[in-house]
C-alpha cells in the first residue's frame, strides 16, 4: 500500500539519538552512529519524531509500505524493555572485567587473577620531559563501583545505597580535568554515549533509581546536541522511578567548563 512514513536523510543526521528517544513506537534505532527507521510496520506516520531532530534529518514521504502494525510495536517494545531492565549475568568465565564490585578508594588496584588483561591498570604515556609521570596516590579515583557502563551495571546493588547517582556521558571526565574530585567524589558513577549505544538508557534507568536508596541524580552531559539523548533518558526515568529525589544537569564545554 502506499502511505504516508518517515524518511531520515543520514548525510544531514548527527547520531543525537533525539528522534530515537521522541519515537514511542521504537521505530527508530541507531546503526553505525545515525538515526534508522528499523521496520515500516513499526512506523505509524504521525511524526513525533520530526520536531525533535535539530538537522532537519527526518521528513515525511509516501511510498509503498506495510500498513502499522500495532501488535508488532507492542511486541518490540516489550522485548527491548526486558533486555534493557534485565540484570547483566556474571561472565561464565573468559574475561571478569564485567563483574560487579565495589572500589575502596584508598586501596590500590588489584591484577585480575586470570583471563583478560585488558582491564589491568597500567602507564601509557612514556616518561619523558613532555609526559612527566603522575603520581597516582596524590590524585585518587573516585570511582565506587564496578562497572560503570549503563548498559554492564546491575539494576540493584550495595554500592547505591545512601549515595548520589551521576549519570555522565562518556567525554564528560576526558574533558573536565577535576571531575573525579567535584562531581564523582560520593556518588555512584555510571557512564553512557547516547550516540554510540544501541537503544534507550530510560527503561533501565528508571529501574535503577526506583530500586534502590538513591539520595540524588545529577546528569553530567556535554554541550554537544548529541549528549541531549542522555539527558533526556534520565529526566524521564527520574519521573517513571516516582521517587522524589533532587535532579539536577550540569553541562560541559568541550574545554571541560561548566557552562549551565
Amino acid at each position: 500500500m502506499i502511505r504516508k512514513i518517515i524518511q531520515i536523510d543520514e548525510e544531514k543526521c548527527t547520531g543525537c539519538r533525539l528522534c530515537v528517544d521522541a519515537c514511542h513506537e521504537g521505530a527508530i534505532g541507531m546503526v553505525d552512529g545515525k538515526a534508522r527507521l528499523l521496520r515500516d510496520d513499526y512506523c505509524d506516520g504521525l511524526g513525533d519524531c520530526l520536531p525533535a531532530c535539530p538537522t532537519d534529518a527526518i521528513s515525511f514521504v509516501e511510498r509503498e509500505a506495510v500498513p502499522y502494525d500495532e501488535a508488532a510495536v507492542a511486541a518490540h517494545l516489550a522485548a527491548r524493555a526486558a533486555t534493557e531492565s534485565a540484570p547483566t549475568p556474571a561472565p561464565q568465565g573468559g574475561c571478569p572485567g564485567s563483574a560487579a564490585r565495589t572500589l575502596i578508594a584508598d586501596a590500590p588496584m588489584a591484577r585480575a587473577a586470570a583471563g583478560c588483561p585488558g582491564s589491568r591498570a597500567r602507564a601509557l604515556a612514556p616518561q619523558t620531559a613532555s609526559a612527566p609521570a603522575i603520581d597516582s596516590a596524590a590524585v585518587p579515583s573516585r570511582l565506587a563501583q564496578w562497572p560503570a557502563q549503563i548498559k554492564l551495571v546491575p539494576v540493584q546493588a550495595p554500592y547505591y545505597q545512601g549515595r548520589g547517582l551521576l549519570i555522565a556521558a562518556d567525554c564528560t571526565a576526558f574533558a573536565c580535568a577535576s571531575f573525579h574530585e567535584r562531581f564523582m567524589n560520593g556518588n555512584v558513577t555510571i557512564i553512557g554515549c547516547p550516540k554510540l549505544d544501541e537503544g534507550s538508557y530510560t527503561e533501565k534507568l528508571a529501574a535503577i533509581i526506583a530500586a534502590n536508596d538513591i539520595t540524588a541524580v545529577t546528569v553530567a552531559r556535554m554541550e554537544v546536541p548529541c549528549c541531549g539523548g542522555l539527558e533526556r533518558a534520565a529526566a524521564e526515568a527520574h519521573r517513571q522511578s516516582g521517587k522524589d529525589i533532587p535532579f539536577e544537569v550540569v553541562t560541559f564545554s568541550v574545554t571541560g567548563d561548566v557552562i549551565s
